[in-house]
């Protein structure tokens, strides 16, 4: 029998006990899901055992990047397309969350992205989930042919694509009439396993007002990547407000964070496997920078160590958390983060 999904309940109590703070209203459960950057050379035969690995230790799902392009000056690393790829995982697993963190607009216009997503909801039986970015590196852009528009109009594409995909999920027949694209009556068709359509996940670093708009009206996940907790409780806070704004109860709002992990069971392995990732590393410096950047916000050290660092998140309303995993071949580090850090989380 397959395990439930690993998840652990995080809660501050507020002082003097019946006044709550923003923190304490939305931190809730949170969730554990898998992140892999699917452009690091990672191949059929990794991806198969991740999945397998993910399913078997009770991970939510397993997300990947959207990119073709691996590193400015780095050859030798191949990347799969990413809706193919999660077509073939969703025919060999049961369980478990699958989707992009974040497929750009400037390479998926947005009927051919919201087909992809359609086709692999119905072959996972509704387990899809859909990140949307606007696109940013520049140098893919450059290397495969793709427009790479000013950040503005970057931006404005974004604003256009994500109404299409939702439109196109939710309406009999749908027609937009934009700067950069124009739909005709379209009859979409099958639609999504999952109703209304699957989760459409929208976020970033920065929450100004356009993406707390774009948030409000169409996101059911806000996803924001790195950062201190306070930090990161700001940012739920902001994308929250984008809810309430378009007329949403904020509370629906799913609220998740993305950071790296390195974990070992004795600090001796731990420092072994920053080491493995700092060699890997292309912009890396001198390996103690390397080593206090990486601490500073990311899921560090022993078990103990890296569950007080997630509790902490926790606390700060991530709802989910997307653990990427640079050494997407070290099968071993998921099970000590399923074995020994996660069930830790509750105080």
């Amino acid at each position: 029998m397959l395990p439930s999904t690993i998840a652990w309940t995080a809660r501050r109590v507020s002082p003097g006990g019946s006044g709550c703070s923003d923190i304490d209203r939305y931190a809730t459960e949170m969730r554990a899901c898998v992140m892999i950057e699917g452009q690091q050379g990672v191949t059929w035969r990794h991806w198969c055992a991740l999945a397998d690995a993910c399913e078997r230790l009770g991970f939510e799902g397993l997300l990947r990047s959207d990119h073709y392009f691996s590193a400015p000056g780095v050859s030798g690393r191949g990347a799969t397309d990413a809706w193919t790829l999660l077509g073939g995982l969703a025919a060999r697993t049961s369980r478990i969350r699958l989707g992009t963190l974040v497929s750009p607009v400037t390479f998926r216009p947005p009927a051919l992205l919201a087909k992809a997503a359609t086709t692999v909801d119905e072959i996972s039986n509704g387990r899809v989930e859909v990140g949307m970015g606007a696109g940013w590196w520049k140098e893919e852009h450059e290397q495969f042919g793709f427009p790479f528009l000013d950040v503005h109009e970057r931006w404005a594409r974004l604003e256009e694509a994500v109404p299409i995909v939702h439109g196109l999920w939710t309406q009999e027949r749908f027609s937009f009439e934009g700067t950069y694209f124009r739909l005709d009556d379209a009859e979409f068709l099958p639609k999504p396993v999952q109703h209304p359509h699957p989760p459409l996940i929208l976020g970033g670093k920065a929450v100004g007002p356009r993406m707390q708009r774009l948030i409000g009206r169409y996101a059911d996940e806000f996803n924001t990547v790195g950062g201190l907790p306070d930090e990161v409780a700001g940012r739920f806070a902001r994308a929250r407000a984008g809810f309430e704004a378009e007329g949403r109860d904020p509370a629906s709002l799913v609220t998740s964070l993305m950071t790296w992990f390195f974990v070992g069971r004795t600090e001796d392995e731990y420092l072994e496997k920053l080491h493995r990732a700092h060699a890997i590393d292309p912009d890396a410096g001198p390996f103690e920078e390397y080593r206090a950047e990486i601490e500073r916000d990311c899921i560090v050290g022993t078990s103990e160590r890296a569950a007080a660092r997630l509790r902490e998140y926790a606390e700060s309303g991530a709802q989910r958390i997307f653990l990427n995993h640079e050494l997407y071949d070290d099968l071993e580090m998921l099970e000590v983060v399923a074995n020994d850090v996660l069930p830790r989380i509750d105080p």
